[in-house]
């Protein structure tokens, strides 16, 4: 396959080897601000269409998935020299850390906060404009904006958000840290240290006194944050708690996501800096479609990775999907975010014409708060809606999937009904929700935001059992139970109720 490149400057740097892949694979750049930063790996899959898992409630067996990994995360970073403290009761510069180092972590046991063991999972550095922090008792911590750290009040960032965006907490003069700042000298090899008094910071229960200020040493009010003016090589890393202790304070780091392990790139900034483009898919998937064994059973795109994120404007490598859909007259579908497949709507009309296609685009909330906190890479709910009501107009049956519905966030009547509503005015043929739901290492990504986000929810969180069966709407964190969920009072006046 070639892929034409027009009023784009790129280059390619290099050649990398990737698991499951035969051929190396060319990793470019692209001279864009929207892929500053970000490495795409140019592969060659040897089939598209993948099996869903027998255990998935999707109502189709078969997928494509053009791209893995997802531009849409922030990176948290510290500088290079803060040190972090080891399962040993030593301390190591974040830059020396390695993928296996055991260091320490936290763990929520009731109402205290506890060091624990835990393992360096992944390890990384960028350049960002760097922040110093500066605590009562003289501790000092060089961060990103962007970096989150533990106090008295919740997770906090660095620095406020850009203007324009959703403020979010950040750090101020009213704000304590979690820990007792900066490492007292090494410890003494006994019993203590062996029972968990690591360097006077924990104690022989391994409680950090997270509720009992006598339980910690030393003055960690912040005194100032003031940017340094500069942009420094920052380090990461991701931890099997999701937190490690920099220089005496609780620090934040990123979850792993699980679609990218298998790939052998880094659990934490990888997914969002990473990408791996399969540049040949559309021929791929005509070959496999025109297979005798191929039984023409319907296909679903967007059920992993969303096959029009960003770079899909670059690559365009949706429109030989459809048109080898087209010619194959095999019935599919495409759940995405972005308005971009309307730049599609000529093929996709060829499509509707002769076989099954629907679409559905995901908008979870009409509410701006509430976006701009889950979803703020993605583009505006309302142009999302917008492209719901230009794809009927055309023909084409789209839908609206509210998911996911999150408790206490996205879930009250007052921010499902105006959405139902707009959807129904932009002609949605369905309308489905999906509870939220929270597996393996998305359990860890999903708390770890709702941490420094929303603290207040986290107790609730914590007591839901969210891989129960799924329920939509209406529960609102006021548990308005007694009448009927938004979603099913529009299904009763006639617009169809599409739950997956």
């Amino acid at each position: 396959m070639f892929v034409r490149w027009d009023h784009l400057t790129l280059t390619a740097e290099e050649a990398a080897r990737l698991p499951g892949y035969r051929d190396d694979a060319v990793v470019r750049r692209f001279d864009a601000p929207e892929a500053l930063d970000i490495r795409f790996y140019e592969v060659h899959a040897r089939s598209a269409l993948n099996r869903v898992p027998p255990q998935s409630r999707m109502p189709f067996r078969w997928t494509i998935n053009p791209y893995r990994g997802c531009t849409h995360a922030c990176v948290y970073c510290l500088d290079g020299e803060t040190p972090i403290l080891m399962a040993d009761g030593a301390t190591r510069r974040l830059a020396e850390l390695r993928v296996g180092d055991a260091i320490y972590g936290t763990r929520v046991e009731g109402r205290c906060r506890r060091y624990v063991r835990t393992e360096v999972l992944a390890h990384w550095s960028t350049i960002k404009p760097a922040y110093r922090v500066t605590l009562a008792d003289g501790t000092e911590l060089v961060a990103s904006g962007d970096h989150r750290f533990l106090t008295n009040s919740g997770w906090k960032h660095v620095a406020p958000a850009a203007r324009g965006a959703r403020q979010r907490p950040y750090l101020t003069t009213n704000d304590r840290m979690l820990g007792t700042g900066q490492f007292a000298a090494g410890p003494v090899e006994d019993d203590d240290s062996r029972r968990g008094d690591v360097c006077g910071i924990v104690r022989g229960d391994g409680s950090l006194g997270v509720y009992d200020d006598a339980a910690a040493t030393g003055d960690r009010r912040v005194a100032s944050v003031e940017p340094l003016g500069l942009a420094m090589r920052l380090y990461d890393i991701t931890t099997g708690t999701g937190d490690f202790i920099a220089n005496g304070v609780v620090s934040h780091n990123c979850f792993a996501r699980p679609t990218h392990r298998y790939l052998d790139f880094g659990p934490g900034r990888d997914f969002e800096r990473e990408i791996v483009v399969k540049v040949n898919t559309p021929e791929v998937v005509r070959r496999e479609l025109a297979r005798p064994s191929w039984s023409g059973e319907h296909v679903a795109l967007g059920t992993n990775t969303d096959p029009y994120q960003w770079v899909e404007g670059r690559y365009k490598l949706m429109p030989g999907i459809w048109e080898a859909m087209r010619d194959a007259r095999n019935p599919c579908s495409v759940l995405t975010k972005s308005p971009l497949l309307l730049r599609d709507l000529p093929i996709m009309r060829e499509l509707a014409a002769v076989t099954d296609f629907t679409a559905s685009l995901s908008i979870p909330t009409l509410d701006e708060k509430a976006w701009r906190a889950t979803e703020p890479h993605t583009p505006h709910p309302r142009a999302r809606l917008e492209a719901v009501a230009e794809l009927n107009r055309n023909g084409i049956p789209t839908g609206v999937l509210i998911a996911p519905l999150m408790p206490g966030i996205n879930d009250a009547p007052e921010q499902v009904e105006p959405l139902l509503a707009a959807a129904e005015e932009a002609g949605a043929v369905s309308i489905g929700g999906i509870a939220l739901h929270l597996r393996g290492d998305v359990r860890g990504v999903f708390m770890d935001w709702l941490r420094g986000a929303r603290p207040d929810l986290v107790p609730r969180y914590e007591q839901l059992s969210l891989s129960a069966e799924p329920r939509t709407g209406g529960g609102g964190s006021r548990g308005r139970a007694a009448s009927p969920s938004p979603i099913v009072r529009l299904a009763r006046n006639g617009v169809q109720q599409a739950l997956f």
